[in-house]
């Protein structure tokens, strides 16, 4: 078995991407997950479509899709450079504990010197333990001085809205 590797993905990734995302949203949604096919149609015509914004990593061992972090390049950012901001680090229940995590993380990093990044941010929620412990273990510095906020929902289009 060969080692496993990262590379960004492309519009011929479209299915190993979706059902990596379908299997994303299992894990944090359960049956209230779009299906397969709607993570097909959204990979294909906003993912991977060559749209600005977000960019998707994959890992991969002997051509199999193991997981994927998907992330985004955000400026201003300190000393003039970016800020990789990870949206979504996601391996699924059967690639976890082989190091597929740790490897997304460290090719993103690189990714992130290597277009002259200074920092690269992500969150997670405070009760998942196990990604909380992943995160210490590698050295990950927690940064309690931002606080996150969302409009989601009724509440973003009211918002929107001006209401």
């Amino acid at each position: 078995m060969s080692r496993v590797t990262c590379r960004l993905a492309t519009a011929a990734d479209a299915a190993a991407v979706a059902q990596l995302f379908w299997l994303c949203d299992r894990h944090y949604w359960g049956a209230a997950a779009p299906s397969r096919a709607q993570q097909a149609n959204l990979v294909r015509d906003r993912v991977l479509a060559g749209q600005p914004g977000s960019e998707i990593l994959l890992a991969e061992q002997d051509a199999k899709a193991l997981g994927f972090a998907s992330f985004a390049v955000l400026y201003p950012a300190p000393e003039l450079g970016g800020q990789v901001f990870l949206k979504d680090l996601f391996v699924p229940e059967d690639g976890r504990g082989r190091g597929i995590g740790e490897t997304l993380l460290r090719a993103l990093a690189k990714i992130a010197v290597a277009r002259g990044c200074r920092r690269l941010d992500w969150t997670t929620e405070d009760h998942n333990a196990r990604a909380l412990a992943f995160y210490d273990r590698l050295g990950a510095r927690h940064v309690t001085e931002k606080v996150y906020f969302r409009f989601d929902g009724d509440s973003l289009k009211d918002f929107a809205a001006g209401g």
